[in-house]
């Protein structure tokens, strides 16, 4: 872990408890400002960028988001967590059994009370075992979630020793019958309790309930069966895909165990917040600013999609706030053929810092306009007339 590494809600500039929105805001904020296609000439705005995202990829997801808060960079780390515990576990209340009927588990305890009249006995240990499922994250820019890509990842997994083909046994060598449990892979055992005299099946612990002694354990996997590798998965990813939906890869997780079939892998899709363009949906929205002269006389602007550019003609006397639709083109439902429409929304940007030469032209301009060429000024100032009219009544 790096310890170098800035406080990510420090990077982003939003306090710890900063909502959704606020994170998503500060990225697209700092996304724009650091990019360095707008600032070639700046060395630091690259890898400021950098910083930027990654510090968005953790917080953006609620997983990752509670580990760093917990834990900080180290919650986040690739090899956090190796070696922790199963997704089985029970935690406390099994220690809770453990305490009253010994230390052989809770699947010791879950098999029965014998001196109660019996119980089940727990699944044969050597039937097949359908592998774990396993999820991964993969953060798309925007414009990948848009159009589809296919994108390579190093998946960890559990995958079947081929040196031993799973026996856990090495090679030439095969496992012989456990003394202990004389191949059923539990024991009965009788302890007496509180609530008198208890028989207990629990799992073998010489055999792990296999019913099985391997006395030359394969070197491959250490008599385990499965060993842990490092694959290349390619994921295609559709046309359409949004934040937090997940695609599936059918056997794609962990090795089955005793010849059962693969796990699935489930790979949850990030999607960066785009500087530019905003998703609705399968509709994009954007926001262009245009000059009062644009906006009085009518212009044509270059309006940027995700198709690349195209020309729009701005008609005389539009409004800020104003939206036009672009048909078609906005994004592609997933899974089918049509797409959505892109909105555009033009704000009239006021100028500053103007000579006084502007400025008596712009005061000459206003003096010419004909106070009806104002529709929206004539009706409101009729509504506050009527309003002062009704006061003093």
């Amino acid at each position: 872990m790096d310890n170098s590494k800035r406080d990510y809600y420090e990077v982003l500039g939003v306090p710890k408890g900063a909502s959704e929105d606020e994170i998503k805001k500060a990225f697209r904020k700092l996304a724009r400002k650091y990019h360095p296609d707008i600032n070639p000439d700046n060395p630091e705005a690259e890898a400021k960028f950098k910083e930027v995202n990654e510090a968005y990829e953790v917080l953006s997801d609620a997983d990752k988001r509670a580990r760093y808060d917990q834990f900080g960079h180290a919650g986040v780390d690739p090899n956090f967590g190796a070696g922790g515990a199963g997704a089985g576990g029970f935690g406390g209340f099994e220690d809770i059994f453990d305490s009253i009927f010994g230390s052989n588990g809770f699947g010791g305890f879950s098999s029965g009370f014998g001196g109660f009249g019996g119980g089940s006995r727990t699944a044969n240990p050597n039937a097949p075992k359908r592998g774990e499922d396993l999820q991964i994250n993969l953060t798309l820019d925007f414009i990948e979630a848009c159009k589809g890509v296919s994108k390579s990842l190093n998946i960890n997994r559990q995958q079947t020793c081929p040196d031993c083909n799973g026996s856990g046994a090495a090679a030439g060598t095969t496992a012989s019958t456990c003394t202990e449990c004389h191949g059923t892979g539990f024991v009965n055992v009788q302890r007496r309790t509180a609530f008198g005299v208890i028989s207990q099946q629990s799992v073998c612990s010489k055999c792990g309930g296999k019913g099985k002694q391997i006395n030359t354990p394969c070197k491959g996997c250490g008599g385990k069966g499965r060993k842990g590798v490092t694959i290349s998965q390619k994921i295609d990813v559709p046309a359409g895909i949004d934040n937090g939906q997940i695609l599936r890869v059918s056997g794609g997780g962990n090795s089955g165990i005793n010849g059962g079939t693969n796990g699935d892998l489930h790979v949850k899709i990030i999607v960066r917040p785009d500087p530019i363009f905003e998703r609705n949906g399968s509709d994009i929205n954007i926001e262009i600013p245009i000059t009062f002269a644009q906006a009085t006389l009518g212009c044509e602007i270059e309006v940027p999609t995700i198709d690349g550019k195209v020309k729009y003609n701005i008609p005389e006397g539009t409004q800020t706030g104003t939206r036009f639709r672009l048909s078609g083109k906005g994004i592609k439902r997933l899974n089918r053929n049509s797409r959505g429409d892109q909105y555009v929304k033009v704000n009239v940007e006021v100028p500053k810092n103007l000579t006084t030469e502007q400025k008596d032209l712009l005061r000459k301009f206003e003096s010419s306009i004909d106070e009806t060429s104002y529709s929206k000024r004539g009706t409101f100032f009729d509504k506050v007339k009527s309003f002062l009219n009704n006061l003093k009544q």
